[in-house]
């Protein structure tokens, strides 16, 4: 799993000391960059979050993703104008509380009654968003876990059929939405339809 730390780097005072321009051949350089860092295990790095934000604030739609090889992928964005951040003081300050964490989400410790919202990959039929990817098991495992835990629970998702009969079966109340589509394959910009399972 690619760990990449940017929170917590905004919490130790993160100052952003890249070149950070909308340019196409800096992009790439620093995706480069990013790729390396990668393949060499410095995801942690703090050069690793400064190249983290840049690339997701410039590559295309704000996409985060990672190919089979671990390496990230995403193509140069076509924005008029960016308005990058150099330093995160309010979030610094906001963040002081929190504490963030990569892996897998049965790792995390839950306290009774904690409010947990998931928001896991959608159950759709391209789901290559990482090398690892997320699975139909993963989606049922999510599901048993949430419906364990003695608080209150929020998941989304696509509203597939089998969604939302998982979600359905483990006792969630089920709402369903219409949202937007901004990154699509075929050029299309539908809205689809989300379901957003509750357990109070």
């Amino acid at each position: 799993m690619i760990r990449i730390n940017f929170y917590r780097w905004v919490q130790q005072g993160l100052e952003i000391g890249i070149p950070m321009e909308n340019d196409e051949k800096l992009y790439y350089d620093h995706l480069s960059r990013f790729n390396a860092l990668i393949r060499s295990g410095q995801t942690e790095s703090r050069e690793a979050a400064e190249l983290f934000y840049y690339l997701n604030k410039t590559g295309f739609n704000g996409l985060c993703r990672f190919n089979r090889k671990g390496d990230y992928n995403v193509p140069f964005g076509r924005h008029r104008i960016i308005n990058y951040a150099s330093s995160f003081p309010a979030h610094r300050e906001l963040f002081r509380r929190w504490t963030f964490m990569a892996g897998d989400f049965e790792e995390v410790r839950l306290q009774k009654g904690d409010f947990v919202y998931t928001d896991p990959p959608y159950d759709v039929e391209f789901v290559q968003y990482s090398k690892e990817g997320f699975t139909w098991a993963d989606q049922v495992r999510l599901a048993e876990w949430l419906s364990r835990h003695d608080g209150p629970v929020t998941v989304s998702n696509q509203a597939t059929d089998r969604i939302v009969h998982l979600y359905e079966q483990h006792g969630f109340r089920l709402m369903y939405l219409d949202g937007p589509r901004s990154i699509s394959a075929n050029g299309k910009r539908q809205r689809a339809r989300e379901v957003l399972a509750t357990r109070l």
